[in-house]
């Protein structure tokens, strides 16, 4: 069956693949415009198995809010000028309603095939690297925030009042994650195996310290515990100085913000994303 310049410009638009690789997929269907496009997506996605191992460093954080409803996702792909194009944003943006729509937190076989549409067009290594559903209850209060460059998302969910004083505080907990970065919530969080490794770190520091040579145990015992310290709550949301006041940590912020409202709030959920991370 002979093809038109019309169907091949069809194709191209649906596909996103060049002229000639457009052609070639009508002369192997015989001109039938649905199979070329079939054809053109099976070899896009059979050329991508061999690309899944290069590097995916760009990509967009999206955060999608459907009432109390709420998704984040990270789709990564290899290069900013494809991380920028209409097309990945859009593709992005249905990845989080997918999620939205699924409830369900984790990489969906609803992303992948929303993800399908894109990979013959860009032939890149495009892939969700992770999503999660939020539903919020009554009583909570939530606040989110996506940087300018679309590389930083977080999400804060507040616990013990809905008082609407609240959702200032909540969204100067989001810039805080996205300024800060912390590694992980608590202290308790963090593995011993890290806290080990700064110990012994430390205590190399202070056998090389001429100064330490002769102070009592005791003493390089307790300037040992508040290097620690300090290396944790570099580290920890909880204890790290609170963007909004740094003479507090954000422990000492959420408590304030409580007394202040009469009631007693913690964060029912912290996330944060920050791309490819």
């Amino acid at each position: 069956m002979a093809f038109t310049a019309n169907d091949v410009k069809k194709l191209r638009d649906a596909t996103g693949a060049g002229l000639l690789d457009c052609k070639k997929a009508l002369n192997e269907t015989d001109g039938d415009v649905a199979a070329a496009e079939k054809l053109l997506k099976e070899k896009g996605l059979a050329s991508m198995a061999n690309r899944t191992d290069r590097a995916a460093g760009e990509g967009r954080i999206v955060i999608k809010q459907d009432g109390n409803r709420y998704a984040i996702v990270e789709v990564l792909c290899e290069t900013d000028f494809v991380a920028n194009n209409t097309d990945f944003v859009e593709t992005a943006q249905k990845v989080a309603e997918a999620t939205l729509s699924k409830k369900t937190s984790g990489v969906l076989d609803e992303h992948k095939a929303v993800i399908e549409d894109i990979l013959v067009k860009f032939r890149e290594n495009i892939s969700v690297k992770r999503a999660e559903y939020i539903e919020v209850q009554p009583g909570y209060v939530c606040s989110t925030y996506v940087h300018h460059d679309n590389k930083i998302g977080s999400l804060v969910v507040l616990k013990g009042s809905d008082d609407e004083k609240l959702s200032d505080f909540a969204h100067v907990c989001c810039l805080h994650l996205a300024s800060n970065k912390p590694e992980y919530i608590n202290k308790s969080d963090v593995p011993q195996s890290f806290i080990d490794d700064q110990t012994d770190i430390f205590k190399a520091q202070m056998a090389d310290d001429p100064s330490m040579a002769k102070k009592p145990d005791n003493v390089k015992e307790g300037i040992l515990k508040g290097k620690i310290n300090k290396a944790l709550s570099a580290i920890c949301f909880m204890d790290q100085p609170y963007l909004d006041d740094e003479k507090i940590t954000v422990a000492q912020a959420i408590a304030a913000k409580g007394k202040e409202l009469g009631v007693s709030l913690s964060f029912e959920k912290v996330i944060l994303y920050v791309l490819g991370k």
